[in-house]
């Protein structure tokens, strides 16, 4: 094994079977989030197994052969901890938070869901209710269905259009041995990363791992690759849905994680649509009075990204809200940042960066994330230097490129015809 200090109380180690582990000493604490990371999620599908990676996320639980189902539930909640799991488009994540007397505990839970689970048929017919269940609730919930609606009008050909959870049809139609195979290609220490962070120290982190076997562990076959994007669809959709409210995103793709330009992309964000001093939020809501949210976003993944805006409206004032958005989308695409726009946007986001590395649970996704994405490791200082370093011949570019109103996909869902038309 290679292990390599990267700050003080930080450490990377590489396994030679494959398997990496990030820790992070927090002095002060009394708790530790640690999380294991699986390189496969929605964006390695296809067509036909959409949902697979998420419902093997669900069906992990269901037992091993050490553990019932309520044993796990039981594990470490009954020492005040918590597990969960969830699904991206690139990952399948799987994490505890723990008193630190008890991290050996989570290890071993950790350990047993993911390279154990039972993957039995009958606990297949009950979860996949489950999940169809999860499927209804979004389908229920329009300002979710929205965002899921708009990565596939953006990407309707690639698997970072498909929906994370998959549809009624795909669900309905997966196998225990659609399950098996992808857990037996998968789930092998060259797929995964081990993060941790709060009370704990690295090299008694790294026995407890040898402990749980990981570093015995055959490494398992190359993680499958995601095809390459295309570029994303100029269109706009209607979805006829009977609700109170009108919901919009105007949205386009933009660029990978590891792209230095997120920084840049990053502050316009916040100044457009990033909290209640955002210009969105000024205008739509409190100065128009046209809607009760209203933001913009960014998200990132392996080979590509998207940001866009978000707003919910009654059906009669849509067409307002969405003019005037295309009006900001329009002025910052013209004016980019300057002066002290740029210098407070900064400062904005340098105190969100800061605020959100408080918890264990976050330096736990912060490490992960340098790992998973094969970033080079950046201390909270130079990670604040590189936003200082943001020009406005930066941010100009950024948003000539991505931000105009003629780029953006454009999906509404509410009280509307179903009849697409193109931008």
């Amino acid at each position: 094994m290679q292990t390599v200090k990267l700050d003080e109380g930080l450490y990377r180690t590489t396994a030679d079977n494959g398997v990496t582990v990030l820790s992070e000493a927090m002095p002060g604490v009394r708790s530790v989030a640690v999380g294991v990371w699986v390189r496969t999620a929605s964006a390695h599908e296809s067509p036909r197994t959409m949902g697979v990676s998420h419902l093997l996320e669900h069906m992990v639980f269901k037992g091993t052969a050490r553990r019932s189902a309520r044993d796990i539930a039981l594990e470490l909640e009954v020492r005040g901890g918590a597990l969960d799991a969830f699904t991206s488009r690139d990952h399948t994540s799987f994490q505890a938070r723990v008193l630190d007397e008890d991290v050996p505990r989570a290890l071993d839970v950790l350990t047993d869901l993911v390279r154990n689970p039972s993957l039995r048929d009958a606990d297949l017919a009950l979860e996949r209710n489950v999940v169809l269940e999860e499927i209804n609730t979004v389908e229920d919930t329009p300002d979710d269905l929205v965002f899921d609606l708009h990565t596939s009008a953006l990407w309707p050909n690639h698997p970072y259009g498909f929906p994370i959870i998959g549809t009624r049809e795909t669900v309905g139609g997966l196998k225990a041995d659609d399950l098996r195979a992808l857990h037996l290609r998968a789930y092998h220490p060259r797929h995964v990363v081990i993060a941790a962070a709060g009370s704990l120290h690295h090299e008694v982190l790294l026995k407890l791992l040898a402990r749980c076997g990981w570093f015995t562990f055959d490494a398992g076959p190359e993680p499958l690759a995601v095809p390459p994007v295309p570029p994303g669809a100029r269109t706009e959709r209607r979805v006829a849905r009977d609700t109170a409210q009108m919901h919009v995103v105007l949205g386009t793709d933009t660029f990978r994680y590891g792209d230095p330009r997120r920084y840049a992309l990053l502050l316009i964000n916040t100044v457009l649509g990033g909290g209640m001093s955002s210009r969105l939020f000024q205008r739509v809501r409190e100065e128009l009075g046209l809607a009760y949210a209203v933001h913009s976003y960014q998200s990132f993944y392996q080979l590509a990204g998207i940001t866009g805006v978000y707003v919910g409206t009654h059906a009669s004032t849509a067409d307002q809200a969405v003019a005037v958005i295309r009006e900001e989308l329009a002025r910052i695409t013209r004016e980019g940042l300057v002066g002290t726009q740029l210098a407070e946007a900064a400062q904005q986001v340098k105190g969100q960066v800061t605020l959100g590395l408080e918890s264990p649970a976050a330096r736990m996704y912060r490490l992960a994330t340098v790992a998973l994405y094969d970033e080079p490791y950046r201390t909270l200082d130079q990670v604040l230097a590189e936003i200082d370093r943001v020009r406005e011949d930066d941010v100009a570019a950024v948003a000539a490129e991505f931000f105009s109103p003629e780029r953006q996909t454009l999906v509404w869902l509410g009280p509307c015809e179903t009849t697409p038309s193109a931008n």
